[in-house]
């Protein structure tokens, strides 16, 4: 995915009061949301840390309604909404970009999600 070797990623798993307040103060969603990425290789001070790829937020109270809905174990949607915020961390975008990189976001994770099934990496030991 165009990391270095020696990449950093912080992972914060919090409720949905607190992801409700980061997405409403850094995105203006009044709302929570299921995962948030914050990139620390963007902006004015992005190349101070080259190691360090950012920070993914992820709600477990939306990620456990999720994975109701959704047919999934707990684990199986965290480990799933953990890898779409490190695709956003780098690079790629569904939100802001058209439809054609949403597809290429989806593509990508299902590669990637195909992978880790393949290697045991979707459920619990």
């Amino acid at each position: 995915m165009g990391c270095p070797d020696e990449t950093e990623l912080s992972i914060t798993i919090v409720g949905d009061r607190t992801i409700h307040r980061l997405n409403h103060e850094y995105l203006g969603k009044d709302r929570p949301t299921n995962v948030i990425s914050f990139s620390l290789q963007e902006g004015e001070f992005g190349d101070l840390t080259p190691h360090a790829l950012g920070d993914v937020v992820i709600s477990a109270d939306t990620a456990a309604k999720e994975a109701q809905i959704g047919n999934w174990t707990g684990y199986e949607r965290l480990i799933f909404l953990l890898l779409h915020g490190i695709l956003h961390l780098t690079g790629y975008d569904h939100e802001r970009s058209g439809e054609t990189e949403a597809v290429r976001m989806e593509r990508k994770e299902q590669e990637i999600w195909k992978l880790l099934q393949k290697e045991g990496l979707t459920a619990l030991p």
